[in-house]
């Protein structure tokens, strides 16, 4: 499937704050969709960096309660607009995040190429990224957007790095009504937009620039 959303760095935690009471917001949300969950994702590369130097992200998450193994490749970015093929996998295992089964998706094209990849090599984590997200969805009448806040960090051996951003993401309908409400947010509380992920940014952080800006 096709990933499309909108980042925007947040400029202060009070900021976010405002964002998750916005009243305009709450009057669109959709009932009973609004939630707070504690997120733990742990990236995963070879020594080598054969994923990376092939375009492809390896993360497994720990949403909550949920296990979700993802692939993601084939990353863009225009200003704050990512789009990107990305493959999600629901795991019973938390055990999962210490010790990646690439195997997990051999059903589709890309998994069967990554397995190539990394076939006789170790998988290695190469950044955890530890973060607060706050969330609803949205209906803007033709249009399913998520809303996600998050607060957090990434961290890699080299250093980390503070998370406060929001992102909008297009479940169903048109990419202009993501375009018009990101754009009213960005306004509304002075947000900049962000052009890399938060796997571009651990990458950076460990003298690694992503080829694209998957994850």
């Amino acid at each position: 499937m096709v990933e499309i959303e909108l980042k925007y760095a947040i400029p202060s935690s009070a900021a976010a704050d405002d964002i998750w009471r916005d009243s305009e917001l709450a009057a669109i949300e959709e009932p009973s969709s609004r939630e707070k969950l504690e997120f733990k994702a742990v990236y995963f590369d070879t020594a080598c960096g054969a994923l990376s130097a092939n375009d492809i992200a390896f993360r497994i998450r720990l949403e909550g309660a949920r296990v979700v193994a993802s692939l993601k490749w084939d990353g863009k970015n225009e200003g704050a607009l990512h789009t990107r093929q990305e493959i999600n996998v629901p795991l019973s295992d938390a055990a999962s995040i210490l010790a990646p089964d690439p195997a997990v998706f051999k059903e589709s094209p890309i998994g069967r190429h990554m397995q190539q990849l990394v076939l006789g090599k170790r998988l290695e984590s190469i950044m955890d990224v530890w973060f607060l997200r706050r969330r609803l969805r949205v209906d803007t009448g033709k249009s399913l957007i998520e809303i996600s806040i998050d607060t957090g960090d990434i961290i890699t051996a080299f250093g980390s790095q503070p998370i406060c951003e929001l992102e909008l993401e297009l479940f169903s309908g048109q990419q202009n009504d993501l375009l018009v409400l990101g754009a009213q947010f960005a306004g509304r509380y002075s947000l900049v937009p962000e052009a890399k992920s938060k796997y571009a940014r651990g990458l950076l952080l460990a003298g690694k620039p992503p080829q694209s800006d998957n994850g």
